[in-house]
């Protein structure tokens, strides 16, 4: 079984080009401002988030664990999660993302995606997970349902098949997103 990262569900919910040209037709990805803007503020996010209390997540007390490194072999799938919180015996996954209007889909199955590796790891059920939508200073809760769990694991079949036949997918409709894409000047020669 082909390994997949959390963040190809992610990229494969964008734009499903971005998987083809990681796995399928590697090329030299260009790290874009927008890319470089939000390493750095994942950093300063990082920074102040140890310092603050739970109560945008309505919790009183927790305990936090930032930058996990997970696995799950019965999921082929790896990723580095932003943080998750420990609270009254629950865990919490939270994925910070630089965005001032919205959780969009491809980060809530990002989310799910983690939930899914968090309960492998410690071996209990996640029902909620959070979207920390930095620049709006917002926190988004998400509901981490068995329908959300099973599109999941249909998005990384999709994925693996994709891969397999060395299938590339139609240009997206969203030409906004390609504006800023690592890959757009290869994505461009393809027709």
């Amino acid at each position: 079984m082909l390994k997949l990262k959390v963040t190809d569900i992610k990229q494969y919910f964008y734009c499903p080009r971005i998987i083809y040209f990681t796995y399928v037709c590697p090329v030299p990805k260009k790290v874009t401002t927008k890319m470089e803007f939000g390493r750095e503020a994942h950093l300063e996010l990082d920074r102040l988030e140890k310092r603050r209390t739970f109560k945008r997540y309505n919790f009183q007390v927790g305990e936090r664990k930032f930058h996990t490194n997970l696995y799950s072999p019965r999921l082929g799938l790896e990723g580095r999660l932003d943080m998750h919180i420990i609270s009254g015996g629950d865990i919490f996954p939270v994925e910070f993302k630089h965005s001032s209007g919205t959780a969009f889909l491809n980060h809530k199955y990002q989310l799910v995606a983690y939930a899914m590796l968090l309960e492998d790891t410690y071996n209990r059920p996640i029902r909620y997970g959070f979207i920390y939508l930095d620049a709006a200073n917002d926190v988004i809760p998400v509901e981490i349902t068995p329908n959300a769990r099973l599109h999941v694991k249909e998005t990384l079949a999709r994925i693996r098949g994709m891969v397999a036949s060395e299938y590339i997918p139609p240009k997206i409709s969203f030409k906004g997103r390609c504006i800023d894409c690592e890959y757009r000047n290869f994505c461009g020669d393809v027709r």
